[in-house]
């Protein structure tokens, strides 16, 4: 499930840094870039489909560090009333300040909507609402208010960011801001080869960060994938999807997901140990983020192509790996290959991802050097 929504959050620590700006022409190589010791996101400029020399810019960060009195995870299925997490950790919103508009999606609950906010005194801003269909169940419910719960507890720019729920009436509601250009699987393919290297890796960046604030908050988000990162109108890529109903109910028209154990796996992206045993854990994130490298530098591919479920299994057990997309840069390609090291100590951390990330933008030069072509095994 998928939902075009979040809103960039700040920190303290970010207003004392610089933004450096880099500017790649569409008829020339990258040839350089100035900036700051850490960066957050790269940005497109939206006029960069319009004209010959799109501009891309690296706001600098130090954000994600753990530090005194850092916040954990907590789980909302761990509270005796589930309604307690809901009123702890999101917003109820009075139903009087939310103007649904047209469908955008269909959720596992419900109906998406593209929508209005306005809160008494603020501006009106886009949202995404997410509703419970009519005849609910009770667990349904209190599984569709879990992921509000989740969401709510996240402050971080690339994570989607919850502005509240509707539950005193109906229909009950999640609503989050709207990202204007939906999932990234599918923004990818609809602009396949228009993106520079550099601007790729700015987005891979981004993502990578929101999963180290998430793994410095303890939370395994076991579904990381690039139908469930949103992509807004600068570009910017956000961690979503944090709903657990999956794991919790069967529902065998969905391929994506294979019954494991009693519960629902995502076997492309997962982890062979998450696969085997259910040990999700950051080490398994980072394998999915990994398949998620690969996504994003093949323009949305799926992985392991038209491979059943049971093929793919069999292959990771076999130590096979999918290899370099067409035109990859062969560090990045190495980077998908510590993510899919079978033993999950050997993994890099997510604060690892990042500076090896940061590293590349840094020296644009490692991302021209070797590539090679990507052909099904």
């Amino acid at each position: 499930m998928c939902v075009c929504v979040c809103v960039p959050a700040s920190a303290d620590e970010y207003k004392s840094e610089l933004g450096q700006q880099l500017y790649l022409t569409a008829s020339s190589l990258v040839g350089g870039l100035i900036c700051e010791l850490f960066f957050t996101e790269v940005t497109l400029r939206p006029d960069m489909f319009s004209g010959p020399t799109p501009t891309v810019t690296f706001p600098t960060l130090s954000e994600g560090h753990s530090s005194p009195g850092v916040k954990i995870y907590i789980d909302p299925f761990t509270y005796e009333d589930p309604n307690e997490a809901v009123r702890e950790f999101a917003k109820e919103i009075d139903p009087s300040c939310v103007k649904i508009e047209e469908v955008i999606g269909s959720g596992e609950f419900g109906e998406v909507y593209k929508g209005r906010l306005k809160p008494l005194g603020k501006k009106e801003i886009p949202v995404a609402i997410k509703t419970l269909k009519v005849g609910y169940s009770e667990r349904q419910r209190r599984d569709f208010l879990a992921e509000a719960s989740i969401m709510g507890q996240f402050d971080q720019p690339n994570i989607i960011r919850l502005e509240g729920v509707v539950t005193k009436s109906r229909p009950t509601m999640i609503i989050t801001e709207f990202m204007e250009n939906g999932a990234l699987d599918s923004f990818l393919r609809q602009n396949d080869g228009q993106f520079p290297v550099i601007q790729l890796v700015g987005m891979l960046r981004g993502i990578a960060s929101g999963m180290r604030y998430l793994a410095e908050m303890s939370y395994v988000h076991r579904d990381l994938a690039a139908r469930n990162i949103l992509v807004n109108s600068n570009l910017v890529c956000k961690v979503s999807d944090f709903g657990l109903s999956r794991y919790l109910e069967e529902d065998t028209s969905d391929p994506t997901y294979t019954s494991s154990l009693g519960g629902k796996i995502p076997v492309r992206w997962t982890a062979p140990e998450a696969i085997a045993y259910r040990k999700f854990t950051s080490a398994s994130d980072v394998w999915s983020y990994g398949i998620v490298t690969w996504e994003v530098m093949s323009y949305g591919e799926r992985p392991y192509w038209d491979m059943s479920n049971q093929d793919v299994i069999n292959a990771i057990e076999q130590d096979f790996r999918l290899p370099a997309p067409m035109d990859c840069p062969v560090v990045l390609h190495q980077l998908m290959l510590d993510c899919w090291q079978k033993d999950r100590n050997a993994r890099p951390k997510f604060s690892d991802i990042v500076s090896m990330l940061d590293k590349m933008i840094r020296n644009p030069a490692s991302l021209k050097a070797g590539t090679s072509n990507m052909a099904p095994g």
